[in-house]
């Protein structure tokens, strides 16, 4: 049973909101849903239809409505914006993307100033910038999804290489949401111990081959995201997933540490840009960013990243 009334409001019902709504609705967690959409016959329709759950799940009102009825709302989730199309740059689809967000958050933070803000909208590194600078919330209160997802898919594949499960390994990617990411390996740790370790003493793998398995299960991760787009056109159940799992984070105030999106100020190296490191966050939001050490060459490789992303950032003019 809730102990308080918990409302959350979802910007956008497409696939990942529609499916992160869904999740929602089966877990609990809140007491009120809100479904805002440009396009209202959509919204209606997602509401009506996960209002009919009422009966098999916790109770929990859903409903659609205007920007205006996000006021109250405890967390606010943006999934806005339009997809890549196959002939479109990444600084295109940024561009386009950052239109959308500034012309409609600036007017969503003053309705609801003191939600907590989860961007799940891709470029989700430049849109969680573009958010803190173009509402002016505090920047602990706009948290990015980040590399979440990426690093729940690497702990996939990296419990799959090993042969056991999920919840038995740990491990970080970090960077971009794209292709300026990297992960350190150093930090990857299966049943407690360096998965390195592991697979030489379990898996049997001589020593000189476990970069190179490691290296090829980390591409197999980066291009699982491609894959499921080719299969079936988008990718929305497993980011839904990872954005339930901060807001348990978030809602419980269990101080627990992800890989998301945030302001860095000099940690990692990397200054005045949102990018996914692992993150302390809680009821008030972001508390604090983690840093862990890397090796020499893994922090040689982030940094390269960190000027790869940088430089998306003044491409699109975006840094204030």
């Amino acid at each position: 049973m809730l102990n308080k009334k918990r409302k959350i409001a979802v910007l956008g019902t497409g696939n990942v909101g529609a499916t992160i709504a869904y999740s929602l609705t089966l877990s609990g967690l809140c007491s009120e849903i809100v479904l805002v959409d440009i396009n209202k016959t959509k919204a209606e329709g997602e509401a009506l239809d996960l209002s009919q759950c009422a009966a098999s799940v916790p109770s929990v009102k859903v409903w659609s409505g205007e920007y205006a009825d996000v006021a109250g709302a405890d967390i606010i989730i943006a999934t806005f914006g339009i997809g890549r199309k196959p002939d479109q740059t990444r600084l295109d689809l940024a561009k386009v993307n950052i239109g959308i967000l500034t012309s409609v958050m600036p007017e969503v933070a003053k309705i609801a100033p003191e939600a907590l803000y989860v961007i799940v909208s891709n470029p989700v590194d430049v849109l969680t910038y573009a958010t803190i600078k173009c509402t002016g919330l505090p920047e602990n209160r706009v948290i990015g999804t980040g590399t979440l997802l990426d690093s729940n898919r690497l702990i996939k594949f990296v419990a799959d290489y090993c042969k056991v499960d999920a919840h038995n390994v740990n491990a970080y990617v970090l960077g971009e949401h794209g292709d300026a990411c990297m992960s350190p390996w150093s930090l990857c740790t299966v049943a407690g111990l360096p998965m390195k370790d592991y697979a030489e003493k379990f898996l049997g793998v001589n020593e000189a081959n476990v970069k190179a398995e490691c290296e090829q299960i980390y591409t197999d991760m980066v291009k699982s995201g491609s894959m499921v787009i080719k299969a079936k056109g988008a990718t929305y159940y497993a980011i839904a997933a990872s954005v339930m799992q901060l807001i348990k984070a978030l809602l419980a105030d269990t101080h627990t540490v992800l890989p998301l999106s945030t302001m860095l100020h000099g940690e990692y190296g990397a200054d005045n840009v949102c990018m996914g490191v692992p993150c302390m966050v809680g009821a008030n939001g972001m508390e604090k960013v983690v840093e862990l050490p890397l090796t020499f060459d893994e922090q040689k490789l982030f940094s390269e990243k960190i000027a790869s992303l940088t430089a998306t950032y003044d491409a699109l003019e975006i840094r204030k």
